[in-house]
């Protein structure tokens, strides 16, 4: 998220017309967890309510969805969510991330949205969604020089104005769900979930525990 106090505006790219998934459609950065990312070393870690609340409802280790979000959020902007750091020993992956002097930053992030994507496409997701505000990245938001050529048309877009481009449906719900989040600075406390299946669509609410107890 950029300018969350006046005009919030979101990151998004548009996928090659070409492409075997979602052709042409606007989406944010994102993509699968590799098998690397668990063992990635953080700068700085996922807050702790953030990480209870993926790991009650992931066997992914909450650790790797976060490499893999500032991974994807790197590769297909060059934007860095990073901290300073040395990291001479990066994998393939990572090696121009580390190239920058940063090390993977997950404190800011905030898991917001988990989907199920239906059966039925060429592929299927089941995927968490986490926001950040632009101004913890340790890069220039509007330098988009470095991204790889996943997506095109990279701009910030006016949260208000999102729904006019032409998004999957899972990306307009997603919306939704910035929306939400944009109410607290915080972890939230109950996460929408929307699963999609063969013969059901439903949403539930992943919610965190009372502290207290």
């Amino acid at each position: 998220m950029r300018d969350v106090d006046g005009e919030p505006k979101v990151l998004m790219g548009q996928r090659g017309a070409a492409a075997a998934f979602m052709p042409s459609k606007y989406v944010f950065p994102g993509g699968a967890v590799d098998p690397g990312d668990a063992s990635v070393p953080l700068a700085a870690p996922l807050t702790d309510r953030c990480s209870e609340t993926l790991a009650r409802e992931s066997a992914v280790p909450p650790g790797a969805l976060a490499a893999a979000a500032i991974r994807e959020l790197w590769e297909e902007t060059g934007q860095i969510l990073g901290r300073p750091t040395m990291w001479p020993d990066a994998p393939l992956p990572w090696t121009g991330f580390a190239a920058t002097g940063h090390g993977p930053d997950a404190a800011p992030l905030r898991f917001i949205f988990r989907a199920i994507t239906p059966p039925g496409p060429p592929r299927r997701f089941d995927a968490r969604f986490f926001l950040a505000d632009a101004g913890t990245l340790a890069s220039d938001p509007d330098d988009f020089s470095r991204a790889q050529e996943e997506l095109s048309n990279l701009h910030w877009v006016p949260l208000a104005e999102a729904h006019r481009l032409d998004l999957p449906f899972i990306t307009t719900i997603a919306l939704d769900a910035v929306r939400d989040a944009l109410a607290t600075p915080d972890q939230p406390a109950r996460i929408p979930f929307y699963r999609n299946g063969a013969e059901e669509s439903a949403f539930a609410r992943l919610t965190r525990p009372d502290p207290e107890r």
